[in-house]
C-alpha cells in the first residue's frame, strides 16, 4: 500500500504487522500488533542515517490512516507515536 500523503513510499505488510519505507537504501519501520479491533503501535524506528526527514511521522500517519480504514482504534505504545498523536489532534478520535 502506498500512501499518497507521504514523500516516501510506505509499504504495509499486514501479516508481519509492519509499515516500512526504504530511503537511500536504509529501511525504517513501524511495528504493531492487534488486540481485537485495536492497533497497538509498539515501535517506530528510523536509523540515524536517514533521520531528520520526517520519515517516522510518515510511518505513524500511514498506520493511523490504515487503522481508520479498518474501523480500528489505536494505542500508541511507543513514545514517538504517542508524541506524534499529541501534535496531530485530528487523529484523537482513533485513540482507545
Amino acid at each position: 500500500m502506498a500512501n499518497r500523503m507521504t514523500t516516501h513510499t510506505i509499504e504495509h505488510d499486514p501479516e508481519a504487522h509492519e509499515f516500512s519505507t526504504t530511503v537511500d537504501g536504509v529501511q525504517a519501520q513501524l511495528v504493531y500488533h492487534l488486540e481485537g479491533q485495536r492497533m497497538v503501535i509498539t515501535h517506530t524506528g528510523v536509523p540515524d542515517a536517514i533521520g531528520g526527514r520526517g520519515i517516522a511521522g510518515e510511518l505513524v500517519r500511514a498506520a493511523f490512516e490504515y487503522a481508520r480504514s479498518q474501523g480500528w482504534h489505536v494505542r500508541p505504545a511507543c513514545s514517538y507515536a504517542a508524541a506524534w498523536v499529541e501534535r496531530h489532534p485530528e487523529y484523537n478520535q482513533l485513540l482507545g
